[in-house]
């Protein structure tokens, strides 16, 4: 499901007018952009940039959705630049390889949109998960591991980077527990199979950690993901991970700083990439939970001698 040439010289020519959203990046070598949602209405331009920086924030979810116009994309792109505010990630959550036909092609759709928003705008990623068997977009299946999902997986990425060509954004899988890619190993077999320069990696540590080992060591794992993805990793999502003293293994998502993510390695290795190093909060209730949030975050950079682009 293609778009058509129509559209995509649209999406080209918007691209253009763009250009210069991604160069803001470019100084922020040795610093981390941090970034997260805010909950004040902001449907200005300007007073959405502005709502960022208040929040000591200098990375941002896109605001908007393909269908939105041309002179909003610009815009946004250009409040964006004027604030030196980075438009980290555009959100494509759907389930490509959904069992569902009528499901999974809107899917394709919606991904593809996605990352022709995400080259319109400047923005690093389009980002989703590879998708489940299952019902549940996200959840368990006996086959969310097998040889065969994995082919499902690299045939619908291709496609959705090959109807876009992007030459800027990058498309992006985000790490996940139930569902590839599922360890840093699984994510290079990945990148080599599906064999795009415009595919690369969204980690999600915190979606790694399924096991008391993995929770013990989760330093060591965040290690092991910078040490074979640096070079991949285009974003990373902020929360933590809480394990519970139960008969069987129960592992809860918390507030960063109230678990056991080691957050003094994730910083430092986020502090070694190359460009934009990108650091975004999610999946907290209130806008004072993200404050929270955002401050532990920035006490343990302040410790650990790591620097937040401000």
């Amino acid at each position: 499901m293609p778009i058509s040439r129509r559209t995509f010289h649209k999406t080209m020519a918007l691209s253009a007018l763009a250009a210069t959203d991604i160069t803001i990046a470019g100084n922020s070598q040795s610093k981390i952009r941090l970034g997260g949602p805010i909950f004040e209405n902001a449907a200005d331009p300007e007073a959405w940039a502005k709502a960022h920086r208040a929040l000591g924030y200098s990375a941002a979810y896109c605001p908007l959705n393909y269908h939105d116009s041309a002179e909003q994309k610009r815009a946004f792109a250009e409040a964006a630049r004027q604030n030196d505010l980075l438009i980290a990630e555009v959100g494509a959550w759907s389930n490509p390889i959904s069992s569902n036909k009528e499901e999974s092609q809107a899917a394709i759709m919606k991904n593809i949109e996605a990352l022709a928003l995400a080259e319109e705008v400047g923005a690093l990623c389009a980002v989703n998960i590879a998708g489940s068997r299952g019902e549940d977009w996200a959840g368990i299946h006996p086959l969310n591991t097998s040889d065969e999902t994995f082919e499902m997986v690299v045939a619908a990425v291709r496609h959705i980077i090959d109807s876009v060509k992007p030459t800027r954004a990058f498309y992006t899988l985000e790490t996940m527990p139930y569902t590839i890619p599922d360890s840093p190993d699984v994510y290079l077999s990945l990148i080599k199979a599906i064999d795009r320069r415009q595919f690369a990696c969204h980690l999600d540590p915190v979606n790694l950690i399924n096991s008391p080992r993995r929770f013990y060591n989760n330093g060591e794992l965040i290690r092991e993901c910078f040490k074979k993805l640096g070079p991949y990793i285009k974003s990373c999502h902020a929360k933590d991970v809480a394990l519970q003293n139960k008969a069987l293994v129960h592992l809860d998502e918390v507030i960063p700083g109230q678990g056991g993510l080691n957050y003094a390695v994730l910083l430092s290795e986020l502090s070694k990439l190359p460009g934009a190093a990108v650091l975004m909060l999610e999946h907290l209730q209130t806008a004072e939970e993200y404050q929270q949030a955002a401050n532990y975050i920035r006490q343990v950079a302040s410790r650990e001698g790591v620097q937040l682009y401000s």
